[in-house]
C-alpha cells in the first residue's frame, strides 16, 4: 500500500493559519496551582516540554509558566521549598481566545516580551498554547 499525499483543492489557497485556534499547539502538561516549584520542575523534565499551564482548584487556566521562570525562582534568595505554582504567578496571567487572529496574538505575545501564551475557551479551560516559533 502507498501513501498519497493529498493536495488541497484550490492551488492558490493560503496554508497560513488565520486564527489562534488553526495555528495552535497542543496544551501540553496542566498542573495544578498548589504544586511546589520543585514539583513542577520534575513535571516538566519528565514531560520534556518548556513550559506548563497552571490551573486553579476549579481546573481553569490561571497562566502559562516557563522552566526559565521556575529556575529562576527556585534559585532566587527568597526560595523555600513551600513556594506554590500560585505565589509565583501572581494574579491571573495573560491569555487568548481560540477566535484571535493570528496576526493579533503574535503582537501581543512580542508586546508582552513572552514567548507562549495559553489558549483559553469561553469556559477559561485551556484549549492550547500559542508559542512563537523560535
Amino acid at each position: 500500500m502507498t501513501l498519497v499525499r493529498m493536495q488541497p483543492c484550490c492551488a492558490h489557497a493560503d496554508p497560513t493559519p488565520r486564527t489562534v485556534d488553526d495555528a495552535r499547539e497542543a496544551a501540553g502538561p496542566q498542573v495544578c496551582d498548589d504544586m511546589t516549584v520543585e514539583v513542577a520542575l520534575a513535571v516538566l523534565a519528565g514531560a520534556r516540554s518548556d513550559h506548563l499551564l497552571v490551573r486553579d482548584e476549579d481546573g481553569l487556566c490561571t497562566g502559562l509558566i516557563s522552566r526559565a521562570r521556575l529556575t529562576a525562582v527556585r534559585d532566587g534568595a527568597a526560595y523555600t521549598d513551600r513556594i506554590r505554582l500560585r505565589d509565583v504567578l501572581g494574579e491571573y496571567g495573560p491569555v487568548i481566545a481560540p477566535v484571535a487572529t493570528t496576526v493579533g496574538a503574535e503582537r501581543a505575545v512580542r508586546h508582552r516580551g513572552l514567548t507562549a501564551l495559553p489558549v483559553v475557551d469561553d469556559h477559561g479551560g485551556a484549549t492550547g498554547v500559542l508559542a512563537l516559533a523560535r
